[in-house]
């Protein structure tokens, strides 16, 4: 299961990349990446669960974590000002609450038509909070 999601991750981690460089600045890449997330957790569901839900020995912020992982993760990341001393802490928020919004929304416990407004508020208070 672990080779699997991590090869997973390489392909999350491309999707993410992709949204991030066609944005032309932070807030627009901050978006980017978010609806890319969710839209990988939609189309993928078996996939994503393997990555995130099913039992793997992976280990996440850790120096064990394999570079696919990191590097999904520095997708979030790099929408940050560098200037940013908690760009990993505001990328770990953000992930966190995507994953919440992904497997809520696959379950059926909140409505998918509310995603591009829960989407916008989570981007709003991200970017508005101090040094996003």
């Amino acid at each position: 299961m672990s080779a699997v999601a991590i090869d997973g991750f390489g392909e999350l981690g491309a999707h993410l990349r992709r949204a991030r460089q066609a944005a032309p600045e932070p807030r627009q890449a901050l978006r980017a990446v978010c609806r890319a997330y969710l839209q990988f957790a939609t189309k993928r569901p078996a996939l994503y669960q393997a990555m995130f839900v099913l039992p793997t020995d992976l280990k996440f912020a850790n120096a064990e974590t394999p570079p696919p992982l990191r590097a999904a993760f520095d997708e979030f990341v790099s929408c940050f000002r560098l200037d940013n001393e908690r760009r990993e802490l505001f990328a770990e928020v953000t992930w966190s609450a995507l994953h919440g919004m992904a497997v809520l929304s696959d379950s059926g416990r909140i409505p998918p038509d509310g995603q591009e407004e829960r989407l916008d508020f989570l981007v709003t208070q991200i970017i508005c909070s101090p040094a996003g």
